[in-house]
Order: structure tokens, then sequence, then C-alpha cells
């Protein structure tokens, strides 16, 4: 185990409100912690530019592994971002202005000489749902458009679809179509509201009932387990937040190819951390923001994968 004499800071949600059995972020923070990591807590509010420089107020943190008690802060104080050395941003999205206007702040702290994971343009430029269009020979037929007149013709096409809008999470307003639906004219105005929003149209994958597959990513690597997220009884929807149950499977010989296809891109870009969602043969989102299953992939097969992603963090520190 690597010894990280440095000062990390995480951007995220407050603290108090995590689900300490499922995050990732907390996995991280502890993983950091084990490593002598300094540790530190910001949310997007205390981040600041002055002069051109990212501040912020932070306070010292301390995690611990209880589910009734699992950190402590102390009383913030304010200074130069660039005055730590990693900074994890692990906001969840949405990713809207505020969100956008972070990475900026972030980039600022990056141009000072601060690892940020993931990096902030990438972040930027990476949708979770349109950045599969990079990967399109990974994909199953697709259509963003807020055009509900191409919508409809894609569903004519393929008679059977999933739309969603480009800036959830955890399977928020994902809405399965069929070519008969009765409900298809306000769903399509729901998820365009009224045409002005774009939304994303792909051909259904019935392999869904065997589960979501989230693959986590470490610097263009795949951890050799995904997590299937197998959906509820009458449920279209894997992501756990939508009721999904999370089981442990092995990477398929198809699953393998996609990460190759995807994996340099991703090293590349400087997303060190990433969960690629596959159903049956097929990439259907990228995530970048936060992506999580950390806890459940580490509960069944006893792994440390935050840790990996520290030392690949470290490694990343000695080479810059």
């Amino acid at each position: 185990m690597t010894h990280m004499n440095i000062k990390l800071g995480v951007v995220m949600d407050p603290i108090g409100s995590i689900n300490y059995k499922k995050d990732s972020t907390l996995a991280m923070l502890l993983a950091a912690q084990q490593r002598g990591c300094e540790l530190y807590h910001m949310e997007q509010s205390d981040l600041f530019l002055a002069d051109g420089d990212c501040h912020a107020r932070m306070s010292r943190l301390e995690v611990r592994t209880d589910p009734h008690d699992w950190y402590s802060l102390a009383e913030p104080v304010t200074a130069p971002l660039q005055e730590l050395d990693v900074v994890l941003m692990r906001k969840d999205p949405p990713v809207d202005l505020e969100f956008l206007y972070t990475t900026f702040l972030l980039e600022r702290a990056e141009a000072n000489g601060v690892l940020v994971v993931n990096r902030p343009a990438a972040i930027r430029n990476a949708n979770e749902k349109l950045y599969i269009a990079w990967f399109a020979q990974c994909c199953a037929p697709m259509c963003v458009s807020r055009d509900r007149q191409r919508l409809r013709a894609f569903l004519q096409e393929h008679g059977d679809i999933v739309v969603k809008p480009l800036h959830g999470m955890g399977g928020e307003s994902v809405f399965r179509v069929r070519h008969d639906d009765p409900n298809l004219g306000v769903i399509l105005e729901t998820i365009t509201d009224n045409g002005r929003q774009s939304a994303m149209a792909q051909r259904y994958i019935p392999e869904i009932a065997r589960g979501d597959k989230r693959i986590l990513m470490i610097d263009g690597e795949p951890f050799p387990h995904a997590l299937a997220r197998i959906p509820a009884a009458g449920e279209n929807r894997g992501n756990l937040a939508a009721g999904g149950t999370g089981q442990g499977v092995e990477l398929s010989e198809r699953d393998r190819w996609i990460c190759t296809q995807v994996g340099p891109t991703l090293r590349e870009r400087g997303l060190l951390f990433v969960g690629l969602d596959v159903i049956g043969d097929y990439l259907t989102e990228i995530n970048v923001t936060s992506p999580t299953c950390i806890r459940e992939l580490d509960a069944q097969y006893g792994s440390d994968i935050a840790g990996q992603l520290m030392e690949a963090i470290a490694g990343k520190l000695e080479t810059a």
C-alpha cells in the first residue's frame, strides 16, 4: 500500500446526507485516509475565484467505518485550492449551469498544479448520455433530438424504444415506449419539454432483464467484475436508485472488447474513474461525474476498488 503524504480535497454533496452503506465517495475517502492523506471537504458553494485563482472554504475531514458516525469536520478555513495536491470532483448530477461553472473553477486550480479527478474539461465535454456517440461501434441504434416527429419516426423504425433526458441520474425520467403506447404524445412532450430540450432515444435492449451492468474503469482499465443491476418486477430500469438489485458478474468477452474501445480515450482525457453502463452487448452510458457501485462490488468480491483508484492517483502524482 502506497503511503500518500498529501492533502486531498473532495467536492461533493453534504457528507452528512450520503447513504453510508452505498456511497462510493466515502469509500474513496476511507482509502485515502488509510494511505496517510490529509482530507478536506468542500461543497460547490465553498469554491470561488479571486484574481483568476480558485480558492475554497474547506474543512479538515476525518472519516470512519461507523454507519452511525462516519465523519468529523473541523472549523472551515479559506485558502487557495492550490494548497491541496488532489481534488476529487464528486458532486452528483444534475449537470446544470452551476455544475459547469464549478468545472471552470476547478480548471483554474488544475492550471496551478492540482490534480483534479476527473479532469474538469473532460467532465464538461463528456455528457454521460451523449458521450457514447464517440463509440458508436459499441452502441445500439440511437437518436438525440428535440424534434418529436423525429423521435416518433425512430420509434416507428424500431417499434420498442427507451427515451430519457440528457441530464438525469439514477434512472430518473426514463421511459420505455412501444409503437402502440397511448401515452406516446405526452411522454414525448414531457421528455422534450414541448420541443425545447433535447432527449435521447435508444432501441430497447431486452437483455435488461438480466441486468444493466456497471463496469468500473480506473485509468482506462476495467475492474474484472461488473455489477449487474437487475430491474425489480414490473420495472424497466435496473438502477439501484429505482429499486434494482446488484449482482456481481464476470466481464464477458464483449464487455472487455467495449472496455478496449473506450479505455484508451478515457485515459488520454484524464477521466481516471468512470462507470460504463452496458446492457446485453451494448454500451448505453459513460458515467464520468460521480460513478458509484464501489461498495457493492467490494462487498461481493472482497476487493478494494477505491484503494486501486488511490494507487492510480499516487502514480499520477509521481509522474507529474
